[in-house]
């Protein structure tokens, strides 16, 4: 079992590196002006699902990734971000959560880093 005091720093560094991606000066990012760490947060209720293939997807965590699903470029780079990396996030098991959501309109087989869509 992890100590309170170890997430305690490990969210306190993710919200660190979460505000300082916060926004794009150039606004030509994946995610428009808003980093993919940024985004990433928004997927906190996924944080189970994105570790275990077999874990529920809850009905929060579905609705975040139909949102920022509408743009799958955002989407995968926040699958891929520094921020769900350092969560613990499984990119290999990440891409399977908008079927797993039951998205019909899902980006199937669109190339995410060295995954596919399914």
């Amino acid at each position: 079992m992890e100590s309170p005091m170890k997430n305690i720093c490990i969210l306190g560094f993710l919200l660190v590196i979460g505000i300082a991606g916060l926004e794009r000066a150039d606004g030509a990012g994946e995610c428009g002006r808003t980093s993919p760490d940024a985004v990433a947060w928004k997927l906190l209720p996924c944080a189970s699902a994105v570790r275990d293939k077999n874990a529920d997807v809850s009905a929060d965590c579905c609705t975040q990734v139909k949102k920022i699903g509408q743009n799958p470029t955002c989407l995968c780079a926040v699958m891929l971000s520094n921020t769900a990396k350092m969560s613990g996030a499984d990119p290999e098991v990440a891409i399977t959560i908008p079927k797993r959501c039951k998205l019909d309109d899902r980006p199937v087989g669109m190339k995410c880093g060295a995954y596919t869509l399914p």
